[in-house]
């Protein structure tokens, strides 16, 4: 009587492992925010129509699945540029940026994963450098930064329009000018300020002057139509009822009689 032998505990290990790796090799995790463009090594290459969602996805060990991240993404770049009277300035700025989605698969096959690399960080230079010509280190360092940075963001947008590259945003966070450069525009920072503040404390004192002048023009004014309204008749009438009311108190009096035409009685309590 034969007997058939059982496989060891070692060999059924053994064949677990090799299935779970090549189960394992069979697929890739695709990250939250990312997306998967195929590609078929032994035929048809890039998978056009295809985008790949976030999770496991099957394939053969052979086939490799490319990932893009497609959230917003920040890089930084630092730029020497040159200003439009000769200067030498550098440029720290951040791009804010992210794949097409819908045309990852036109991305891997055009330009590949290192896209930022290839045109990206090529078109942020070359585009800055011919804007920031066009301004004065002052400009680039205050009052201009916003403008420029639009400018820029529109600049390489155009630029990489056909390189299924979305933009989002470009900001300056800091210029380094020459020391030289930097002194200047400060002190004329600090002499326009206080210009601005001389000049707020001669509008308040124009506007106190005017006010001044418009109370003594009111107090003339009023002035002007008291003493049209007097006369001497009005002054006698007065008089008169002023004597009346005097001579009605009951308190004790001396009445002295004026001696002019129009004079009144002078009357004096005792």
């Amino acid at each position: 009587m034969s007997t058939n032998p059982r496989p060891s505990t070692s060999l059924k290990i053994a064949v677990i492992l090799l299935l779970a790796l090549v189960f394992v090799g069979c697929g890739t995790q695709i990250e939250s925010g990312a997306r998967g463009v195929k590609y078929f090594k032994f035929g048809g290459g890039t998978e056009m129509g295809t985008i790949y969602p976030e999770g496991f996805a099957w394939h053969m060990p052979w086939n490799t699945i490319y990932i893009y991240k497609v959230q917003t993404q920040e890089a930084k770049e630092t730029l020497k540029l040159l200003t439009s009277d000769g200067a030498t300035v550098s440029l720290e700025v951040s791009v804010w940026y992210r794949p097409n989605v819908d045309k990852l698969d036109s991305l891997q096959i055009t330009i590949g994963p290192s896209y930022f690399d290839v045109v990206v960080a090529p078109a942020l230079r070359g585009e800055s450098r011919s804007i920031a010509g066009r301004y004065t280190p002052e400009e680039l360092y205050s009052s201009k930064r916003e403008e420029i940075a639009g400018l820029m963001l529109a600049a390489v947008k155009e630029k990489l329009k056909d390189k299924f590259v979305e933009f989002e945003s470009i900001l300056i966070r800091d210029v380094t000018l020459p020391q030289r450069i930097s002194e200047a525009i400060n002190e004329k920072l600090a002499a326009q300020q206080e210009a601005q503040r001389m000049e707020f404390i001669l509008q308040k004192e124009q506007q106190e002057a005017e006010r001044k002048r418009i109370e003594a023009q009111g107090i003339a004014d009023f002035q002007k139509i008291v003493s049209a309204g007097i006369n001497d008749k009005l002054l006698e009438w007065k008089g008169i009822e002023t004597t009346e009311k005097l001579a009605q108190s009951p308190n004790a009096k001396i009445v002295i009689i004026g001696n002019s035409k129009n004079g009144l009685p002078l009357i004096l309590g005792q």
